[in-house]
């Protein structure tokens, strides 16, 4: 029994080592942990990407080769904030995307954000940051500080109407942006009136939406993506994943409806009726 004792005593610091060993097989390590984000699937469907309408000048601009400018305006999405650095903003991602899609274009994305600007405020500067830069295809992302500020819009979209109207007069396509699917943003009672508001007044205008927000929400109701690995720390904000992704779904999105037929463009509103 002695013998036995001590062996036993002798073993006992290896199989307590071993059970912690077991312990922890399995569990990430922090080098795993920081690189869960880049594990995540980025493959949200093309119906939920696909613009309503055609992008014509866009069109045109890829047929005849010529030069393209993109202008990005927006608030602090399209600023970047949340990002680890101006190269992981969302429209110099789309940049890359634009240029994996049309390798032999030249495609030029001008980044014209500003955080914390409501619409009003990006009037004010759309004949300098938009206008002036004579884009070809807009990016217009809106909706989200007059949200999370409880600023209703009540003018019916007059005022997103004067912008279209400017981009329009400039000969350039529009796609606008609505917000993101983020905490801040969702616990607000008119979350989805602001999403739907926007909708509706691309919709009456003819013009192209990218539902950033449906995208997002994908995210975390069909993928399960926790928010932590699309949304910043500050529970608002996007992150360089995020970014990177919403780039890749829009540089498709864009891609598909400059390349799209015109015939199809000019049926499918009137399939849309019928139903």
């Amino acid at each position: 029994m002695q013998a036995a004792d001590l062996a036993y005593r002798a073993v006992k610091p290896f199989v307590f080592f071993a059970f912690l060993a077991n312990l922890f097989v399995g569990l990430p390590t922090p080098s795993q942990a920081d690189t869960e984000p880049a594990r995540a699937k980025c493959d949200a469907p093309l119906d939920l990407l696909r613009l309503t309408n055609p992008l014509s000048r866009l069109s045109h601009k890829l047929a005849a080769n010529e030069p393209i400018t993109i202008v990005a305006i927006g608030s602090s999405s399209t600023a970047g904030a949340g990002a680890s650095s101006a190269s992981a903003t969302y429209p110099s991602r789309l940049a890359a995307e634009l240029k994996r899609h049309f390798p032999s274009r030249t495609i030029k994305v001008i980044n014209r954000g500003v955080g914390g600007e409501e619409i009003p405020d990006m009037l004010k500067r759309f004949d300098e940051a938009v206008v002036a830069n004579k884009p070809d295809l807009v990016l217009w992302q809106l909706g989200t500080n007059a949200l999370i500020r409880d600023h209703r819009i009540t003018d019916r979209g007059a005022a997103i109407r004067v912008g279209l109207k400017k981009i329009r007069a400039a000969g350039a396509d529009i796609v606008l942006i609505d917000p993101q699917f983020a905490p801040k943003v969702n616990v607000k009672p008119d979350a989805l009136h602001m999403v739907q508001f926007i909708a509706t007044v691309a919709k009456e205008e003819g013009v192209a939406l990218f539902r950033r927000y449906d995208v997002m929400k994908r995210w975390r109701e069909v993928d399960r993506l926790p928010f932590k690995i699309f949304v910043a720390a500050d529970g608002l904000h996007m992150n360089d994943w995020s970014y990177a992704c919403m780039a890749k779904g829009l540089g498709q999105a864009i891609a598909e409806a400059a390349q799209r037929p015109v015939m199809s463009a000019k049926v499918m509103p009137q399939a849309d009726n019928e139903e």
